[in-house]
C-alpha cells in the first residue's frame, strides 16, 4: 500500500483517527483533515507520520484546495459527524436537527463532490452512517432521517461513480468522543446496561468500527454495500 493515498476527513477523533492509525500501519500515506486546530496539534504529536490539515468538510472551496494540495487520492472517508438532532419527535428542536444535517449529511456530501476530479479512477469513498437508520428506537427519528440520508447515497452513487467504488459502514454503540456531551457516570451506566442487552455483550472501540472501514475502503470487490458492525444492535431492543 506504499503507494496509497488516503484522506480521511472528520480524521482527528474517534472513528476517523482509529482509521488513520490502522491505514498508515498498512503502508499507506494518510491525511486527515478537521476544523480544530486544537485536535490536529494533537494528532501531529500522536502520530507525526500523519499529515494534518486545517479545513471544513462543509466548506467546498476549502476541501478543493486542500485536495489541489494533495493531488490524487485512492481513499476518501467521510468521517464528518456532529451531536444534534436526538431527542422525542414531539419536543425535537428542528433547529438542532439541521445543524446535525449540515455537520454530517451535507458536509460528506459537500466533500465528496468537491473531492470528484481528484480521486484515483480505481480509487474509493467510504461514508460512516450509523445503526440508527434502521433501528426502532424511540428519540431517534432525527437521527434515523440524519443516518439514513447519508446510506442512501450509496447504491446510486456506487453505479453512477463507477469503477470508483462507493460504500459506507454503519455503527452501532461506539466508545468515542461523540459522547462527551452525556456526564461520565450516566455514560458509563448506559454503556453498562447496553452492553448486557447486545448480542456481542460489549460496547465497540473506535478500532473496532476502523477495521470495518478500511476494509470498505481498500477491497477492491466491496461497493454498493453498508457494511453494519454494531454489535447486533438491530436484533434487540436497547430501550
Amino acid at each position: 500500500m506504499t503507494e496509497k493515498t488516503a484522506l480521511i476527513v472528520g480524521g482527528t477523533s474517534g472513528i476517523g483517527l482509529a482509521t488513520a492509525r490502522r491505514l498508515h500501519a498498512l503502508g499507506a500515506q494518510v491525511h486527515v483533515a478537521g476544523r480544530s486546530r486544537d485536535r490536529l496539534d494533537a494528532v501531529a504529536a500522536s502520530d507525526p507520520k500523519i499529515a494534518v490539515h486545517q479545513a471544513d468538510g462543509g466548506d467546498a472551496a476549502q476541501v478543493t484546495e486542500l485536495l489541489g494540495e494533495l493531488g490524487t487520492v485512492d481513499w476518501l472517508i467521510l468521517s464528518l459527524s456532529g451531536g444534534e438532532g436526538m431527542g422525542p419527535i414531539a419536543e425535537l428542536d428542528l433547529d438542532a436537527l439541521r445543524r446535525g444535517f449540515d455537520a454530517k449529511f451535507w458536509a460528506q456530501l459537500t466533500t465528496l463532490k468537491a473531492a470528484l476530479p481528484r480521486l484515483a479512477p480505481d480509487g474509493s469513498i467510504t461514508l460512516i452512517s450509523a445503526s440508527s437508520a434502521r433501528m426502532a428506537m424511540p428519540g431517534t427519528a432525527g437521527l434515523a432521517a440524519l443516518n439514513g440520508a447519508v446510506e442512501s447515497l450509496v447504491r446510486p452513487l456506487a453505479v453512477e461513480l463507477a469503477p470508483i467504488r462507493v460504500n459506507a459502514v454503519s455503527p452501532g454503540l461506539v466508545d468515542t468522543p461523540w459522547w462527551d456531551g452525556m456526564p461520565e457516570d450516566a455514560r458509563r451506566a448506559y454503556f453498562a446496561h447496553a452492553a448486557g442487552l447486545l448480542p456481542t455483550r460489549r460496547i465497540a472501540t473506535a478500532d473496532d468500527v476502523a477495521e470495518a472501514v478500511v476494509l470498505a475502503a481498500t477491497n477492491p470487490n466491496v461497493t454498493g454495500t453498508v457494511l453494519e458492525t454494531d454489535g447486533g444492535a438491530r436484533l434487540v431492543s436497547l430501550a
